[in-house]
């Protein structure tokens, strides 16, 4: 978060990775950035973005703000689908292609900053990513999310029902109201200072600026060659959030 430090100086906020369970493209870039880089990953803000609900537009309008939205065509859904497959293909990973049915993003999400306050955020995410991505498990079911509760050894009303939390609703919308000032318009989204990185094949050059920045940071796991993964290719994911 941003603030001041000693005689008023603003202190540099800490580099921040945007990333959606929604979106193929940002689970991948999770397993690049965790499994390749770990310390690199645990310097990082973790900021989720997500597509806000009827109730968190009603309050993103009333606290001035507004989310990017753009709809997907069918062309482009059909394309993500192959593309997100050879994708994971090239990185060894299962995937098992989820089916959204009216799926409401705060329940995930939320119930992320449920578990990030009790320090289980990334262990939160490990779950929800493998139920979404590997097993085809819908996560805006609250008992699916509710589920993680006994792993993480967390009460598992309170993860399922954070989108009900009052508290956490206000954290969300202020999360949507940085979404807007750091502009954001799709994930993986990464940034660091004033420079801004977007999609999967951004993660290399991310990760250069800031090793660059401080060599000592974090090495990656496997070999030089396990940073490169990324292939040289652009992400569209096309519409806010990635694709469903």
């Amino acid at each position: 978060m941003s603030g001041t430090g000693g005689g008023g100086r603003r202190t540099r906020r800490p580099p921040r990775f945007y990333f959606s369970l929604r979106s193929p493209y940002s689970w991948l870039a999770y397993r690049d950035l965790t499994a390749h880089h770990p310390g690199l990953a645990a310097a990082l803000d973790w900021v989720p973005f997500f597509e806000p609900d009827e109730l968190s537009r009603k309050l993103l309008d009333e606290a001035g703000g507004s989310f990017p939205y753009t709809p997907m065509s069918p062309e482009k859904h059909r394309y993500i689908l192959q593309d997100v497959r050879r994708l994971a293909a090239e990185r060894g990973l299962s995937l098992s292609w989820p089916v959204d049915r009216e799926p409401v993003w705060e329940v995930p999400h939320l119930g992320y900053l449920a578990a990030a306050r009790h320090g289980m955020g990334p262990e939160y995410l490990a779950l929800a990513a493998r139920a979404r991505w590997e097993l085809g498990q819908d996560i805006c079911d609250r008992s699916v999310i509710g589920g993680f509760g006994a792993r993480l050894g967390l009460d598992a009303q309170e993860l399922a029902s954070a989108s009900d939390d009052p508290e956490l609703r206000a954290e969300g919308v202020r999360i949507l109201l940085e979404i807007q000032r750091d502009g954001v318009f799709g994930v993986p989204f990464f940034v660091d200072h004033y420079d801004k990185y977007w999609g999967v094949d951004r993660l290399r050059a991310f990760v250069a600026a800031l090793t660059g920045r401080s060599p000592g940071l974090t090495q990656p796991q496997g070999g030089p060659e396990a940073a490169l993964i990324e292939p040289e290719r652009s992400v569209d994911d096309g519409h806010a959030g990635g694709c469903g």
